[in-house]
């Protein structure tokens, strides 16, 4: 298998930017009562910002572009499960096998599968195509070049850590994954009093932003502004409502028709015509022909008057736009690919 290709590099400048230094971790700890390993740990998400805030508390990493995962080893093997608690163990045997490498100690870590490009940015196109493009939904086909950058740990050898300050789960990480070298790698904190630089160099660079965490918070599942977010350019799950046949075009559609949530209910938001290569257009048709779908009663509320083929809110594409307009509609809309079911996404919601 062909050995991935690292990222460090990418934030290697001559500005003052630099990996906080890592301490061994005091040998003599107190013993402590074992703790059961939960089953399933709903994930801590980052909310939204427009600029990173300023202040020490924060520690900043790239934003990686590609799976949400936990992996959970013990005695009895290796699970890695996606946000919606699906084990996709079978579909990333590489991390599988660097996780079982780690062992014979039991662990929960916190991550995201990516695959890397020549650059060693993280690609969410090349991640779909290695799982097989689009819609493999049989768990047959792998990811074998995928690899998990870890950010936090959560379950150590018997003690749940989630009630534990995130400076010192980091700390436990980084001293887990130390000379480490293979498919899980510790995604690295800068150490900077100047986030907004930062940024500036991930946006240069072609990466999607960067991620900032609160170190005294400890691990709470959800939205709850312990981590956030601030990204180069907004790339957002939207729901396949329907989309625009044309005979010319590769797929034999123009455009897909995208809708967000506002409240329970969904409302239609534009359209997408970019971005697609014609393998992925012609397998996209594919799915899209063998969902229910409706000829005069669309699941939106729409006013256009284009010829469009209604299809069962099923499907969820990744979009990367510039901006929303304020009648709530996407702008310079670019398609990224399809998040699975599987992976629980985040459909965009507008309030």
């Amino acid at each position: 298998m062909k050995k991935p290709k690292t990222s460090k590099p990418l934030l290697r400048h001559d500005e003052p930017l630099r990996s906080r230094p890592r301490r061994r971790r005091d040998p003599a700890q107190p013993a402590l009562p074992l703790e059961p390993m939960p089953a399933r740990i709903e994930p801590a998400l980052a909310l939204l910002k427009q600029k990173p805030p300023s202040g020490d508390k924060w520690g900043w990493e790239i934003k990686w572009d590609g799976y949400r995962l936990a992996i959970h080893a013990d005695a009895s093997g290796v699970q890695i499960l996606t946000r919606g608690g699906y084990d996709w163990a079978a579909r990333f045997p590489a991390i599988e096998q660097a996780a079982r490498a780690l062992g014979p100690a039991s662990f929960i870590i916190d991550g995201e599968a990516v695959v890397l490009d020549e650059q060693g940015r993280s690609d969410f196109n090349a991640l779909q195509n290695s799982l097989g493009a689009v819609g493999a939904r049989s768990g047959k086909k792998v990811a074998g070049d995928a690899i998990l950058y870890a950010f936090d740990l959560l379950y150590l050898d018997g003690r749940d850590l989630r009630e534990l300050p995130y400076r010192s789960r980091r700390h436990l990480l980084e001293e887990m994954l130390t000379g480490v070298d293979g498919a899980i790698r510790l995604s690295e904190e800068v150490e900077t009093d100047n986030p907004g630089l930062m940024l500036e160099h991930a946006c240069r660079l072609g990466l999607e932003g960067i991620v900032g965490k609160d170190r005294n918070s400890p691990y709470r599942s959800g939205r709850t502004g312990d981590w956030i977010k601030v990204k180069c350019v907004q790339s957002e799950p939207f729901m396949i409502v329907g989309y625009e046949p044309s005979m010319s075009a590769s797929g034999g559609f123009s455009s897909l028709l995208l809708a967000a949530y506002e409240g329970d209910e969904l409302r239609y938001v534009g359209s997408v015509g970019t971005g697609f290569k014609e393998r992925t257009a012609n397998e996209l048709r594919r799915m899209l022909d063998k969902l229910p779908w409706r000829k005069k009663k669309p699941p939106v509320v729409y006013s256009g008057r284009r010829e469009v083929v209604w299809v069962q809110p099923t499907l969820i594409a990744e979009i990367e736009f510039r901006q929303m307009t304020p009648d709530s509609k996407l702008r310079h809309a670019a398609y990224k690919g399809l998040r699975e079911r599987q992976d629980n996404a985040d459909v965009y919601r507008l309030d």
